[in-house]
C-alpha cells in the first residue's frame, strides 16, 4: 500500500465567520451578507432548520427590499444549479455553493468543503447562542480561522477580538 497520499494529505481549513444577531433579526442580516456574496461572484447555500423556514426566508429574499432581489431557489422551485443561492435543509451542495450560510441552529458535517461559512444566531436565543459557543471550540480545534462578527447599535457589524 503506498502510504504517501495518506502522508501528503491536504486539509482544507474554512473561514468560518460568527454573526451574533441582536439588532436585527436574521430576515435582515442575511439579504445584505448575500448580496456581498453574490457581488463578489460566489453561490451560496443557506442551510435553515425546516422546510418552512427555508420558505420563510426564500419570501424574504423576494421581497425584503422595494428596490432588491437576490436569484435564489429552493427545492420547490428546483433547477438547483441555475442558482446561485440555494436554500434547503440538506446539507448537499447541489448549486456547487463555496459559502455556506447557517442559520436558526442548522449544522453541516461539510463546512471543510466550504471557502467561508456563516453562522448566524440569534442572541436573544440562549440555547443558540450556548450551541453558537459550543461550534466555535469545535471549529477551533479542527484548525479552522475564525471570526466573531457582532451587531452594533445601528444594525452594522464589528469585529470582536
Amino acid at each position: 500500500m503506498d502510504v504517501w497520499p495518506v502522508l501528503f494529505r491536504v486539509v482544507k481549513m474554512t473561514d468560518i465567520s460568527f454573526y451574533h444577531l441582536e439588532r436585527s433579526p436574521l430576515e435582515s442580516a442575511l439579504p445584505k451578507l448575500l448580496e456581498k456574496t453574490l457581488s463578489a461572484g460566489k453561490r451560496a447555500l443557506v442551510l435553515a432548520s425546516s422546510e418552512a423556514r427555508v420558505e420563510a426566508l426564500a419570501e424574504t429574499l423576494w421581497s425584503y427590499g422595494a428596490d432588491a432581489w437576490l436569484p435564489h431557489g429552493t427545492a420547490k422551485d428546483g433547477f438547483p444549479d441555475q442558482q446561485p443561492v440555494w436554500i434547503s435543509v440538506s446539507d448537499d451542495n447541489i448549486n456547487d455553493a463555496t459559502f455556506l450560510f447557517l442559520t436558526d441552529g442548522a449544522t453541516s458535517i461539510t463546512v471543510p468543503d466550504y471557502e467561508r461559512c456563516f453562522e448566524l444566531f440569534d442572541g436573544n436565543e440562549p440555547q443558540l447562542v450556548a450551541d453558537a459557543r459550543d461550534r466555535w471550540k469545535a471549529y477551533k480545534e479542527e484548525g479552522h480561522t475564525l471570526a466573531y462578527w457582532q451587531q452594533t447599535p445601528s444594525g452594522g457589524w464589528t469585529r470582536k477580538v
